[in-house]
């Protein structure tokens, strides 16, 4: 394991500190979960995209217009 320092604002070590989910968790925990988290968000979002876009080439979508008049309203 490398050794090594990085400078941070004060605000982002708070925000760091916060998100230690027990004593004595490192930072670079921290961060790999972070980055674990973005990455499958990541892969979420883009599954959900997909799902999206076959709904609306198949006709399953719907736009705002078409409800607001399915609905009576301006």
């Amino acid at each position: 394991m490398a050794n090594t320092s990085i400078q941070l604002s004060e605000e982002l070590l708070v925000e760091l500190r916060k998100r230690k989910t027990y004593d004595g968790q490192t930072y670079e925990e921290v961060i790999e979960d972070l980055l674990e988290d973005v990455s499958e968000l990541s892969e979420e979002l883009k599954q959900s995209i997909a799902r999206g876009e076959k709904d609306i080439a198949e006709g399953r979508a719907h736009t705002f217009e078409s409800i607001k008049r399915e609905l009576g309203l301006k």
